[in-house]
């Protein structure tokens, strides 16, 4: 598991740097006071993004510590 958790890590990261760059400018070109909200509705959703990537990873860590028990 050890070996795949960084490139995993980098994966989920570049995913969500690409889409909170996509949501900033989409919000600096439109401007206006909507952009506090979506970016606070993004974090929210980035958040539990991230809350079900870590528990695949948990999974998987487990399913591999069952196979290698046996």
């Amino acid at each position: 598991m050890r070996k795949w958790t960084i490139p995993l890590a980098f994966i989920g990261l570049g995913g969500a740097g690409a889409l909170l760059y996509s949501l900033l400018s989409r919000g600096l070109k439109r401007g206006g006071e909507k952009a506090p909200a979506r970016l606070a509705a993004w974090n929210d959703a980035t958040r539990r993004e991230l809350d079900r990537i870590q528990e695949s990873l948990q999974k998987v860590e487990q399913s591999l510590h069952t196979h290698s028990a046996s």
